[in-house]
């Protein structure tokens, strides 16, 4: 439903901005929401790896009609702050995009 090839995730990999951009985009194209938050990361404790440490986070928002933004944040704590974190800087982001839009 995502729209996601899997040559963008073995070129980008899951935690990219190229990546849930086309979240984003996938989640406008095939369903009647006309807002989209996509978000990937790396919360922990496992799983990061070179350049991308534990607590790198991608965002994605994006208006049906073209408004799109993207983020990488890097979130300190463990996997529950990371969590947290997340969700406030992607509610936050909506936010801004329906203000902007």
């Amino acid at each position: 439903m995502l729209g996601v090839s899997a040559k963008m995730l073995d070129t980008a990999g899951a935690v990219s901005e190229p990546t849930v951009q086309a979240m984003a985009a996938g989640v406008l194209a095939h369903s009647e929401a006309d807002l989209a938050l996509a978000i990937s990361g790396i919360a922990g404790p496992g799983g990061a790896v070179p350049g991308k440490p534990v607590g790198t986070v991608c965002f994605a928002w994006a208006l049906k009609g073209g408004l799109q933004q993207v983020d990488t944040r890097h979130f300190p704590g463990d996997r529950e702050a990371v969590r947290r974190q997340s969700v406030a800087h992607g509610l936050h982001g909506l936010i801004d995009v329906l203000d902007a839009g």
